[in-house]
């Protein structure tokens, strides 16, 4: 029976590929600096479905502008950054059916896959380029997506602990959490376990850590600041490249 893949890209990029074989893409940066031959990777990307962005940075958007030039992607994001990656970034797709907000869900695939965007705090301007100024982006955000059938995953894009994180898996429990802990951009190893004890998942994925030399975060200081709470999660960190079934 077919499964759910999740493919990791590095830093806080992933692929989903479904049962039925659709591929959703999370923060596609393909070309950062932990994924080996990610240009190469990048070439060889012949299908994406849906392209979701978690906020507008640059390490976020990615290569989502180019891939959707290729495959026609459409974008699932917040109303605000699908107004800045289209505008000011050039995102070819106009399809605005799974442009979001906060709260609000989004099916996919006649609802094989729900979309839900969950708050994140953070910042998101967008940069057009050295020589032009900051386009505002839009309120930062996580992003649930839930295959029917299959798995929950939260992203939890790029964010600091807030007390509301328990509120995420209230609809539906998590299965898969991508947490955000490098520190310095984001919240570090010992916040990032206590997001880990309000939200409940079964396994945990670390994201955002070792990417540039101020992500001082490890995984293995979030596994050791989750013992330390009694956290009862999986802790599953995956290498740049790396596919598993879900």
């Amino acid at each position: 029976m077919p499964k759910t893949q999740l493919t990791y890209f590095g830093h806080s990029g992933f692929k989903l590929t479904t049962p039925s074989g659709h591929v959703i893409l999370i923060d596609p940066w393909l070309k950062n600096p932990l994924l080996k031959d990610g240009e190469e990777i990048l070439k060889k990307l012949d299908r994406a479905d849906v392209i979701c962005i978690t906020h507008a940075h640059f390490d976020h958007v990615g290569d989502a502008v180019e891939i959707a030039k290729n495959t026609k992607a459409k974008l699932c994001c917040t109303f605000d950054c699908a107004i800045a990656v289209r505008n000011a970034l050039g995102y070819p797709e106009d399809d605005s059916s799974l442009v979001l907000h906060i709260g609000g869900t989004g099916q996919m695939f006649e609802g094989e896959v729900t979309a839900r965007f969950v708050p994140a705090w953070h910042g998101t301007a967008v940069m057009p380029s050295e020589s032009k100024p900051p386009v505002y982006g839009g309120t930062p955000t996580g992003l649930v997506l839930s295959v029917r059938g299959g798995p929950t995953i939260y992203h939890t894009g790029d964010t600091d602990l807030f007390s509301d994180m328990s509120l995420v898996p209230l609809e539906q429990p998590i299965d898969y959490m991508m947490v955000c802990m490098g520190d310095h951009y984001t919240m570090g190893p010992m916040r990032a376990a206590r997001a880990v004890e309000l939200v409940k998942p079964k396994t945990v994925i670390p994201i955002h850590f070792g990417t540039f030399p101020a992500l001082t975060g490890t995984p293995e200081q979030l596994g050791d600041e989750m013992k330390r709470r009694g956290v009862d999660a999986q802790l599953r960190t995956l290498q740049a490249g790396e596919t598993i079934d879900i």
